[in-house]
């Protein structure tokens, strides 16, 4: 097989305009779903929206070069698609339990200056994932949260301390949260995998809510911004 037979192999001209057609229909089929839904990006989407959109470009894939699938099969299946999309948001506005089983509940990752660890587990997430998202909202300790909500979406919403309310909490800089060794007197410390924040005797003290070793210093600055 030569460069040529790569590129064309036994591909006719009225093929081409066929392939035309084909997309164009598809493309068309597709802004109609994402016009349907009434998002405008893409964090917008939740996972059930996301699996449908992946649904439907598979859908539609084959369909714009294979010359023996006809288009109407493909507009029937992403019309039942879309009828069933349209259903299950029915449904999902309708009954609340039905919304929880599908997307999932919102999940509070801090409260009051502390991460909550049984949601936690259920976020699916690391620490340093829940970290980086909070430092990109400008935040520096967790003392300067008052609760934070992991959304259905895997976006994060947070509601801060006001200034004169800032308490001690841990650090969500990398250089700020390093494991100490040693502890000094009247110095707050942070537990490092749940956020408790207490006096220490001795560097590897438990902690009591967690039953953690491991303590960094906690800060107390203020939000800027």
């Amino acid at each position: 097989m030569d460069l040529l037979d790569i590129f064309i192999y036994d591909t006719s001209w009225p093929f081409v305009g066929e392939i035309l057609i084909r997309c164009v229909t598809m493309y068309l089929l597709i802004m109609l779903f994402l016009r349907l839904t009434g998002k405008r990006g893409v964090r917008q989407l939740s996972i059930f929206e996301v699996a449908i959109i992946l649904a439907l470009g598979s859908i539609a894939g084959d369909p714009m070069f294979t010359e023996d699938i006809p288009l109407i099969q493909a507009v029937i299946v992403m019309f039942v698609i879309i009828i069933m999309y349209r259903l299950t948001t029915w449904l999902m506005m309708k009954y609340q339990w039905f919304e929880d089983l599908i997307e999932g509940k919102v999940l509070y990752i801090v409260e009051d200056g502390e991460l909550v660890l049984d949601k936690i587990k259920k976020g699916s997430m690391s620490h340093d994932e829940f970290f980086a998202e909070m430092r990109q909202q400008n935040t520096e300790h967790l003392g300067q949260i008052r609760t934070a909500l992991l959304e259905t979406d895997g976006t994060f919403s947070i509601l801060f301390f006001p200034h004169d309310q800032v308490r001690y909490g841990l650090p969500l800089f990398p250089k700020a949260c390093h494991i100490v060794d040693t502890v000094e007197p009247d110095i707050r410390y942070a537990c490092i995998y749940c956020g408790n924040v207490r006096f220490l005797s001795r560097p590897k003290q438990q902690c009591d809510r967690c039953g953690d070793h491991d303590w960094t210093k906690a800060m107390n600055t203020r939000r800027i911004g």
